[in-house]
């Protein structure tokens, strides 16, 4: 290991340590007694369509427990340091007024380091992410055209604004609302000589929050109209779904990527993230339109890509573009963000209870799954059934053979500009509001998904204060602390995942009625300061099934995986990290055996402590044990493991005892599994 790679680790184990004795203080507020509450929501405005639930304002919600800990690993490793040690988002950035890199990676690193920044209270970060900030609000153009000068590119921008909007929210920075309306204003003129394109033109669905969000602050008529212009511009997701065309794995020669067809419509219609920004079009639009069709859209598009493209991750396969159900095809980064953005913000808008289910299946499986404990390296591409990471050319559709390599910027940069958002952003949308739009009568409080953390907002004028204590996702029960300034009657909305029958709510020690799996319940009382809400769910082992039949295994939002034995090998050196591949040290090849009218009735679960770093293999919190034979049949081929076989399979191989641990924690792995004939 490089020298200042092996600092870098040494200080993270250090930095764990401390965290981990740190939990086992007493709990304080991570609010500072004497701090301002945050604004209250902002609704949404007349003529615009309500939204089911409201964001809280950014700031509201603050990490606590094992989550601010992945928020405090990230900021010690690549997110605290990218522009140390990669001249994209470097001192000579285009978006710092510099000769380099001027289109998307600027702006993507700061709409992660922003809320990570924030949400910390971390002065180095914050005084980073200043830097792009203040160039950005001092150097518009006369015509309000923001960003360098070198291109003229509104998708950059796209992802600038979701910056500034972020950074507004948490400092209520006069500057940002008069920049963005001259902005919105420049381009509501220029659209019709210089329409969207490529890029711009597949994501125009994330303008659209900006231009909305800007419309709820400013109630300025224009921003409708140029809403209706994005639409008119962008590409018809909406319509897309309603037919869905892309059934089978996309090719190289389907999009006739060699012939120069990277940037038509077909590669970009069936690009990866373009998708997993796209999953929130219908919801966005319908706020504009008021059509429920298109309020369903979101769910709808989530069931085809899954029809035709889910992994037992939670993901579609994408590497780079849409990629089947086999599960040695890969997800890339980019898309695992973007997905989980996109049903933060769908779930805000439609009030469906099942994006919830699906954003922490990504949060708690797939994000982690493909970073390094110490967030120094991530992958391009992630696999479910992934039994070396080594530069070789299989599975990928349209990805190079870095794909799954663990480093600084295998195989493209964006996804090293763009991961930074995924932990921030999900800490950040814990809790929405509830209530009616043109009133605060009706107002509550919405737990969207779980992990620890604390809340502070506001009911009709009384202050709030909740303490979420929990071990979820290892662990079943949550504990509410509700603590109100004053005895106030609110709505306590809680999301009761599909999975979880059976679920047990108490207030105070009694229970209440069983909540439905699926929805939200709801809690109608006065609460009063140390009102205790306490749920429990059912852990208890599940099965799904996938390609060919093949079986996965679950335990709550958890997905677990046969942890492959692991050789790290550096690859190469990358400044303040390095580019790694992992080999396999151990057999991988085998398929389970489970009783066809009870499957879950042999597996064993055993439960460890939770370590500093929740996901690590070597801590890992929580194991399932299953009976399995090796399957010889089963075989990899330059890297990547064979098609899996149709179950049910036969095998004459020895029975074993084999240990699954939770998809994260194992980064060579199979998650889908043959299943051993009766």
């Amino acid at each position: 290991m490089s020298r200042s790679y092996r600092t870098t680790r040494r200080r993270f184990l250090k930095q764990s340590a401390v965290a981990a004795l740190a939990s086992t203080l007493p709990a304080r507020s991570l609010f500072a007694a004497d701090e301002q509450a945050p604004a209250p929501a902002v609704k949404d405005r007349a003529p615009l369509h309500s939204s089911t639930f409201f964001a809280l304002p950014l700031g509201s919600v603050r990490p606590a427990g094992w989550l601010r800990r992945q928020l405090e690993i990230q900021a010690s490793g690549l997110s605290g340091h990218l522009d140390e040690t990669w001249a994209d988002v470097g001192p000579n950035s285009g978006w710092l007024g510099g000769t380099g890199e001027s289109w998307e990676r600027g702006p993507y690193f700061l709409d992660g380091l922003v809320p990570l920044a924030y949400l910390l209270d971390d002065a180095r970060l914050k005084a980073k992410a200043q830097k792009y900030i203040d160039w950005i609000l001092t150097h518009p153009a006369p015509n309000g055209m923001i960003g360098p000068a070198s291109n003229d590119d509104w998708w950059p921008r796209i992802v600038a604004l979701k910056a500034l909007t972020q950074y507004q929210e948490f400092t209520g920075d006069p500057r940002v609302v008069p920049l963005m309306d001259r902005y919105f204003r420049h381009q509501l003129g220029e659209l019709p000589k210089r329409p969207l394109r490529d890029w711009g033109k597949f994501r125009w669905q994330d303008e659209a929050l900006s231009v909305i969000w800007l419309y709820n602050r400013t109630g300025s008529p224009y921003l409708l109209d140029l809403a209706r212009l994005l639409h008119q511009q962008g590409y018809n997701w909406i319509g897309e779904i309603s037919d869905f065309p892309y059934k089978q794995k996309i090719t190289a020669d389907y999009i006739k990527l060699n012939e120069g067809g990277g940037l038509k419509d077909l590669a970009l219609a069936t690009h990866g993230v373009n998708n997993g920004q796209a999953i929130k079009t219908g919801a966005i639009w319908s706020l504009v339109s008021g059509s429920d069709t298109d309020r369903k859209a979101t769910g709808q598009m989530i069931a085809e890509l899954d029809r035709y493209h889910g992994l037992p991750n939670g993901m579609f396969s994408c590497d780079e573009h849409l990629s089947g159900r086999d599960p040695s095809q890969g997800s890339e980064l980019c898309t695992v963000v973007e997905y989980m953005f996109s049903l933060e913000r769908a779930l805000a808008i439609t009030g469906d209870a099942a994006f919830g289910d699906r954003l922490e299946r990504l949060a708690f499986n797939a994000l982690p799954g493909t970073l390094t404990d110490d967030m120094w390296a991530h992958q391009y591409n992630q696999e479910p059934n992934q039994v070396e990471c080594s530069l070789h050319h299989k599975p990928w559709v349209s990805d190079g053979p870095e794909s799954n390599l663990f480093g600084l910027e295998p195989n493209f940069g964006c996804c090293t500009a763009n991961f930074h958002q995924g932990w921030p952003k999900f800490a950040a949308s814990l809790f929405l509001l509830s209530g009616d739009p043109n009133s605060d009568q009706h107002d509550g409080i919405v737990a969207a998904a779980y992990a620890p953390c604390e809340v502070r907002t506001s009911i009709r004028g009384t202050a709030i204060h909740i303490v979420e204590e929990t071990s979820y996702p290892f662990r079943g029960t949550i504990k509410l602390t509700i603590n109100p300034a004053s005895a106030v009657a609110f709505p306590l909305h809680l999301r009761i995942p599909a999975w979880a029958a059976g679920t047990v709510t108490a207030i105070n020690g009694k229970p209440e009625p069983e909540p439905q799996p699926g929805s939200f319940a709801r809690l109608d009382r006065t609460w009063k300061s140390g009102d205790r809400v306490e749920i429990t769910f059912p852990m208890q082992p599940r099965t799904s099934r996938w390609f060919n039949d093949s079986i996965a295994m679950e335990r709550g939002p958890l997905v677990f995986s046969y942890g492959i034995g692991e050789s790290w090998v550096k690859l190469r050196d990358r400044g303040m990290t390095a580019d790694w591949q992992v080999y396999p040290t151990t057999s991988w090849n085998y398929a389970v055996k489970l009783k066809p009218d009870n499957p879950t009735a042999d597996i064993k679960v055993s439960e460890s402590e939770i370590g500093d770093t929740p996901f690590a293999r070597k801590t890992a919190p929580v194991q399932l044990s299953v009976k399995a034979r090796k399957l010889p049949v089963w075989r990899a081929e330059d890297g990547a493991a064979d098609a899996l076989p149709q179950s049910p399979v036969t095998s004459d191989a020895a029975e074993e005892d084999i240990t699954l641990i939770p998809y994260a924690s194992a980064k060579l792995r199979i998650t889908a599994f043959p299943l051993l004939k009766a």
